[in-house]
Order: C-alpha cells, then structure tokens, then sequence
C-alpha cells in the first residue's frame, strides 16, 4: 500500500511521527510537504495529495494540521475522495468500513503521538465493508456526480 502524507506547519511534528511509524511498518508513502519550518497554506497540501489518491498514484492519505478538520474539509472538494477527520480507534474503523474513506485527518492540536500511531494502525487495516454502507457510499457519489455535472465538470 501506498500513502500520501502531508502536514501544514502546525503539525510537522505530528506528520514526522507517523511518518517515522510507516517506516517501522514497512509502509512505502510520498511526503507532500510541509516541510520543518514552512509555512504553507494547509489547503494547497491537502489538494495535491488528494488529487494523487484520486488519480490512484496512491492508495490512500494522511493528512494532518492543527485540528484536522481543514484538511479534511479541502480534500473533500476533489472529486472522488471521501476523507474523514479521526480522533478516536471508533471514528478511524468506520472511515474505513462504513465510508471507504480513502484518506483520514488528523489533529495534532487535538490528539497524542501514540494515539496518532494506533488510529494509523486501525485504519490501514481496515477495509471497505459495502453491506448496508455500500449504497450510501454509492449515493455520496452519486450527489458528487450531480453537482459536478450542474457545475458543467463531468
């Protein structure tokens, strides 16, 4: 599996453990910034590296800022992606299972290191259900579709 990670400059720190993590895994992932010291703007970071998972140069993403809920918010605007802020073991498994969430958010404001770790653990492991998710997930996308065609973007 690969992974896109990316960070703005209120979570480096957080960005660098998990990163750190990955490599303990033997998980293969693509920084896209921030780097230490940059400031940047979190929703640059964020669409660069979903716009990779869309286009299926990675599998999924990581991205992370002060509250995580930025991120989030800007990575859902590319097509195709559902991301999911997850701060608690609950919220990471069913971004998985239930949304096929292909990339989490997270705070580093808001969470620890070592929570940070397992919710990473957690949703890598986890997979997409379908089940009674599946045509909910379908209609997300559905909407996506919808809207992207009144927009004249098909």
């Amino acid at each position: 599996m690969k992974i896109a990670i990316g960070c703005d400059e209120a979570a480096y720190r957080l960005k660098a453990e998990i990163m750190k993590h990955l490599d303990e895994k033997g998980v293969e992932y693509q920084d896209f910034g921030a780097d230490e010291g940059e400031t940047v703007l979190y929703p640059d970071i964020a669409v660069k590296a979903a716009e990779a998972v869309a286009r299926g140069k990675f599998e999924r993403g990581i991205l992370v800022c002060g509250t995580g809920i930025g991120m989030a918010i800007t990575a859902n605007k590319v097509p195709g992606i559902r991301a999911a802020v997850c701060h608690d073991p609950f919220s990471a498994e069913r971004a998985r299972k239930s949304n096929d969430a292909q990339i989490m958010c997270m705070g580093e404001r808001v969470i620890g290191v070592e929570l940070a770790k397992c919710l990473v653990d957690i949703w890598l492991s986890c997979e997409f259900s379908g089940g009674g998710s599946g045509p909910k997930v379908e209609r997300i996308m559905e909407y996506e579709k919808e809207y992207l065609e009144k927009a004249g973007k098909p």
